[in-house]
């Protein structure tokens, strides 16, 4: 049983080259969904999400990759997986505000360190 408790909630920084992934886990850790921010043709950030059938963490990481691949100006895949048991709609809205949250503090410092 994983009981609600987003103290657990980690954003981990796999550096890939020029490039980043995210990985975003919370409570019983696994694969979502994934999306990848890039550069297109256009010179505009576009952003090509995978999920997998029953989880929603794609309304999240599609967000969250555009995000970080304008802030850092690099391709950004985040790869995401937050399950707790049971959980109310407005668990599910403190989840999002404190993934949200914590992809910020990771971007400004992230931001400093390549200032």
């Amino acid at each position: 049983m994983h009981e609600y408790n987003p103290e657990d909630i980690v954003v981990t920084e796999v550096p890939i080259g020029r490039d980043m992934m995210l990985i975003i886990t919370g409570g019983a850790a696994h694969i979502g969904a994934v999306s990848t921010a890039y550069v297109g043709l256009s010179g505009e950030v576009e952003v090509q999400t995978s999920e997998l059938p029953g989880h929603k963490e794609h309304t999240i990481s599609e967000d969250l990759a555009l995000k970080a691949a304008r802030v850092l100006n690099r391709t950004v895949t985040v790869a995401m997986g937050i399950h707790y048991d049971d959980i109310s709609k407005e668990e599910i809205m403190d989840i999002i505000a404190i993934v949200n949250g914590k992809m910020d503090v990771f971007l400004r410092q992230e931001s400093k360190l390549r200032a």
